[in-house]
């Protein structure tokens, strides 16, 4: 079953319109998280928001948002005059222009989600628009609202539906001069460059997504297990970067290590599991208790002991 929809509304061009829903197309939910615990009991950490200057608590419904004018000026604006800004892309997202995919400065790429119909109604129509965009090879440029935020949203075709990416606007991405302006111009010579070459086309390939394990999720998933088997914690050596002394001598070594690696016999990539699991479920069970996906849906007892390393 597909997520809840962060979005329902219409898609239209020119006059063309359906009713579309708007999903994320990605989730960090499967990831280890942490929870804050109080060293001394063992208890969760709750946060509480208070008043600044009284300490006392205060309750939702008489918190307001506020902006900033200066150090104790602040002005107020309400939920229902946030929502008196209406604007189109509240419902709507209007396709505006199209444009080539090449043109798009990948660092306005914010995140990406899925557009399918709404209902039974409007496939027709969404069929047209999806089949106008991949014909015509190119990318549709529209705006939405999102979490209170007009942005701006890139359509391409994708299987049946239409892929939306969120772009930021241009004040959002930072000058690179700032950050570039010290580095040193160098002049790389001819035999740097053919030696650097050859390395990369030794380790040319395809980007195969489910070659690449995420080592530091692993990694945690280990130490938890470690730390709930009471086993000791053992501190692994951290890798030392080492100064490279002569340049040229680098390369020519790292060229002998690239055309290694090719002889080496690869091992095959991992298949990718028909059902999306997660990291989690590598979890050991408790002895005597359910697995740990099992267990996660119930509520822990309040005061339960923790198991220290």
């Amino acid at each position: 079953m597909a997520p809840r929809a962060n979005w329902k509304g219409f898609l239209r061009l020119s006059l063309v319109t359906c009713p579309v829903a708007l999903y994320p197309a990605t989730s960090e939910s499967e990831k280890i998280s942490f929870n804050q615990l109080n060293r001394a009991t063992g208890h969760r950490i709750k946060y509480l928001k208070v008043d600044a200057d009284t300490g006392d608590e205060v309750p939702n419904e008489d918190i307001v948002k506020g902006y900033k004018v200066d150090t104790d000026t602040f002005i107020e604006v309400t939920k229902e005059e946030l929502e008196n800004v209406a604007l189109e892309s509240t419902r709507t997202i209007e396709i505006d222009e199209f444009v080539d995919r090449s043109e798009i400065d990948p660092r306005y790429l914010i995140r990406p989600y899925y557009l399918r119909p709404d209902g039974k109604v409007g496939h027709d129509a969404f069929a047209v628009i999806r089949e106008t965009i991949r014909e015509m090879d190119k990318v549709a440029i529209g705006r939405v609202v999102l979490t209170n935020r007009e942005h701006i949203i890139a359509l391409e075709p994708l299987d049946k539906g239409l892929m939306g990416t969120l772009l930021r606007y241009p004040y959002e991405v930072r000058d690179p001069k700032e950050y570039f302006d010290e580095i040193d111009d160098v002049k790389v010579t001819k035999d740097m460059l053919d030696l650097a070459r050859h390395i990369v086309e030794q380790k040319a390939g395809n980007f195969e997504p489910d070659k690449f394990e995420d080592q530091y999720e692993t990694a945690l998933v280990n130490l938890i297990n470690q730390k709930r088997a009471g086993k000791p914690i053992v501190p692994k050596d951290r890798p030392k970067g080492e100064n490279v002394v002569d340049l040229m001598d680098a390369l020519r070594k790292s060229v002998g290590g690239a055309a290694a690696e090719t002889r080496s016999p690869k091992k095959p990539a991992k298949k990718a599991k028909k059902t999306a699991h997660g990291q989690k479920e590598m979890l050991m069970p408790i002895a005597g208790k359910k697995p740990a996906k099992e267990a996660a849906a119930k509520k822990p007892t309040t005061g339960a002991r923790r198991r220290s390393a």
